[in-house]
Formats: structure tokens, C-alpha cells, sequence
């Protein structure tokens, strides 16, 4: 193996696991500042203190485990209308409460539309960066798996021809009609002059029929006529 080849994986292993490692603060830190304000927004709520903790969790962790499975199903090519419906119901209730929840504690000096749209930041970034980490910790499959899953092509059938069938199939082509050149100057003038006189061809078909031209036709006709003049 060359030395390219041996350092251009590790180049995208430690791509790759500083990708990860990034990527999983991100989400640690989302997911802190969304479930602070959600836990928050429950105690508001009525929700007893010993208890608000757990609010959050089932609402960000709805979006954490569908994503997940929204990638697994993905992979073995199997239906994912279920999670992406719990993807997008978790997303959607995260958001609004985050915004409610800042909307509701925020200063009067800002703007409810502000306060709202920060809030909103981190359960997005928490469903953005939960997929981006799945996928880069998902296994690149091997040259075997992909030559497993390639389909295979039926095999080619050979089909056996013998030299009988191709020899009748010559002798049954219909042989193409030549124009007759064989012989002497002698004898295409004396058959020239039998199928004028016997059969009343042209000079145009005589000389079509012996391969000469009409003209040639005419000059032995004209020389015929030269001998038999006294």
C-alpha cells in the first residue's frame, strides 16, 4: 500500500471524528438551553418541581430518537412516514414552547418577536445537528455489501450454429442476375445478331443482356451491314 493511500484515511477518520465530536457539544449545548426553558415553562405550567424535569425530556427526546430512526429506516430501505410524522410534532411543540416560554419570561425592553425567534434557535439546532451526527456515525458499506446488493445479470446463453444451417441458408439466397459478358467478340455478335433478327430485341436490351454498351451494339450491327453491302 502507498503512502497516499495510508494517509488519506486517517485524514478522513480524523475528519470525521472531529465532525462528531463538534457536532455532539452542539447538541449538548441545544438541548441544555432548550430543556432549561421548557422545564421552566412546565413549572409555570403547574407542573410540580420534582416533576418539570421530565417534561422536556419526552418533548426534545421525541426528536432525538425519530431522527435517529429516521436515518436507521432509511438505510435497510424500509417506510419512514411514522418518524418523520413524530419528527416534525416533536420539532414543531419544541419550538412554540421555547418561543412561549420566552415570550413569557423575557424583558419588557425586547421585542416579543426577538425573544420568540432566540428561542427557537436551539431546538432547531437540536434537530439539525442530531441528524448531522447520526449520519456521520452511520458505517460506509464495504466493497462486499455493495457487490452483494448489486443485482446479478442472468448469464448469456450461446447459441449452437452448425455449418449445414448456414450453408442451406446460402444455397436458398436468390442469386443475383449479371449481365452475361462471357465468351468472344465473335460470338456476343453472332447471339446479338440471333436475338435481333429471332427474338426482335433492341440494341438497348442486347446490350444489357450481354454487359456492353448499346453503342458497341450498334458499331457490330453497322460493320455487319459494311460486309453484306458488295
Amino acid at each position: 500500500m502507498s503512502t497516499a493511500e495510508t494517509v488519506m484515511p486517517r485524514g478522513r477518520r480524523l475528519a470525521v471524528v472531529t465532525a462528531i465530536t463538534g457536532t455532539v457539544f452542539i447538541a449538548g449545548g441545544a438541548f441544555w438551553l432548550s430543556f432549561t426553558a421548557l422545564a421552566d415553562l412546565a413549572r409555570r405550567s403547574g407542573t410540580d418541581v420534582g416533576q418539570a424535569w421530565a417534561w422536556p425530556l419526552i418533548v426534545d427526546g421525541i426528536i432525538v430518537v425519530a431522527t435517529v430512526a429516521v436515518v436507521a429506516l432509511a438505510s435497510q430501505h424500509r417506510p419512514t412516514l411514522y418518524p418523520w410524522t413524530l419528527l416534525a410534532a416533536g420539532a414543531v411543540v419544541s419550538v412554540t414552547a421555547n418561543a412561549i416560554h420566552a415570550i413569557i419570561a423575557a424583558d419588557t425592553d425586547v421585542p416579543s418577536v426577538l425573544a420568540a425567534s432566540v428561542a427557537a434557535i436551539p431546538p432547531l439546532v437540536l434537530l439539525a445537528i442530531t441528524h448531522l451526527t447520526v449520519i456521520l456515525t452511520r458505517p460506509i458499506p464495504s466493497v462486499t455489501e455493495v457487490s452483494e446488493t448489486t443485482p446479478e445479470l442472468p448469464p448469456a446463453v450461446l447459441t449452437e450454429v452448425k455449418t449445414d444451417d448456414v450453408v442451406l441458408g446460402l444455397e436458398d439466397a436468390p442469386t443475383p442476375s449479371l449481365p452475361v459478358a462471357v465468351g468472344s467478340v465473335s460470338e456476343r455478335r453472332a447471339e446479338a445478331a440471333q436475338l435481333r433478327e429471332v427474338e426482335g430485341w433492341s440494341n438497348k436490351q442486347i446490350a444489357r443482356h450481354l454487359g456492353v454498351h448499346p453503342s458497341t451494339v450498334g458499331r457490330w450491327f453497322g460493320a455487319e451491314a459494311k460486309e453484306e453491302t458488295p
